[in-house]
């Protein structure tokens, strides 16, 4: 140890360079924090811009099906689901 170097100037750079470092993880995680809440905020206001969707939809059509039309899609579902299981 140095005799013209005092005890603080030893302890003083690593506890800066700690202090410095506690700092920068410390701003890091306030700017993450900051992101996600401002993310979520803009999210969260642009689904209030939206306009109201309206509450009745188109009437629903329907066909009626012949005997052999049903036994076909019958024969589709039925594939569909045999392939998706294991």
């Amino acid at each position: 140890m140095p005799e013209h170097v005092s005890m603080f100037q030893l302890v003083g750079l690593p506890v800066l360079a700690l202090v410095t470092a506690i700092c920068v993880v410390g701003l890091g995680r306030l700017r993450r924090r900051h992101r996600f809440e401002a993310s979520a905020r803009r999210h969260h206001e642009t689904l209030r811009a939206m306009p109201e969707q309206r509450r009745s939809g188109p009437a629903t059509e329907s066909v009626e099906l012949t005997p052999e039309e049903r036994a076909a899609f019958a024969g589709l579902v039925r594939r569909f689901s045999d392939s998706r299981r294991p």
